[in-house]
């Protein structure tokens, strides 16, 4: 399917490595051009590297921190009339909720509530008064299924999902979507270290964990990031212009109870 979008302009969060980078190279793959972020300049632009060789597209790298407000400035300098906006940020450090300060709570927000906001914020009018955008957050199963020791996460992006229900149904008529792409378990390094997470205190090892997780799946295994890039690529298609408001959860199967 040719998904309409080749020539158009993103901007993706967080892009050195997993999701976010299996998402640039997605859109990618479609001809549009990219401007990838990260906080390491040199992990970031050997990522735009790969992006460029599996695509070979226009990317721009552009190293800072996403959930900073000079960050967030250098983005969209960068980018600054972005046609799709891909909000994406680490998230926050698991364990139990007693361990967490009001800092610990704060820094949650700001980065997987209110960073995404101030990037919509900033980008959401040009797209509606150009008639098209596209409007991706990579959120997390957890908002559906919360996970015990995501406390932090389970909360902050909770938030975005309450504030993006509402503004997505303002911004559709104007072809502008806006809608979260929730990921369960995918062979992340975010997913190594929620497993030594589990595994600290118990007679298991990280693999043994991990072994474990995936023979529960329903899929048998845990999810490939190129799968959810291409999912973020449908999601900014000119096909996709009916959606909006919605949490796609890609799990495998993992979360009952979510039908």
């Amino acid at each position: 399917m040719d998904l309409g979008i080749a020539g158009r302009r993103a901007l993706v969060c967080a892009s050195s490595k997993g999701l976010g980078l299996a998402c640039a190279i997605s859109l990618a793959r479609e001809g549009v051009a990219v401007t990838m972020t990260a906080r390491g300049a040199e992990a970031l632009e050997a990522a735009a590297q790969q992006v460029r060789e599996a695509a070979g597209a226009t990317v721009i790298a552009v190293a800072g921190d996403i959930t900073t407000p000079e960050g967030r400035a250098l983005a969209l300098a960068a980018c600054p009339d972005p046609d799709i906006l891909i909000t994406n940020a680490g998230g926050p450090k698991p364990g139990d909720f007693r361990e967490w300060s009001r800092e610990d709570w704060i820094a949650a927000v700001d980065a997987n509530m209110l960073t995404p906001i101030e990037l919509i914020k900033a980008t959401v009018d040009g797209m509606m008064k150009c008639g098209f955008g596209r409007i991706v957050n990579i959120t997390s199963g957890a908002v559906k299924a919360p996970i015990d020791i995501l406390g932090l996460s389970n909360g902050a992006r909770s938030g975005l999902t309450g504030f993006v229900a509402g503004l997505a149904r303002k911004t559709v008529a104007h072809n502008v979507t806006i809608n979260n792409l929730l990921p369960g378990p995918f062979e992340t390094d975010r997913l190594l270290a929620t497993a030594a997470t589990a595994a600290r205190g118990t007679d298991k090892s990280v693999e043994q964990v991990l072994a474990a997780r995936r023979a529960a799946n329903p899929a048998g295994r845990f999810g490939q990031p190129g799968e959810f890039g291409d999912a973020c690529a449908w999601l900014c298609s000119a096909q996709a212009g009916f959606v909006t408001g919605q949490n796609l959860l890609m799990d495998g199967g993992a979360y009952p109870g979510t039908f």
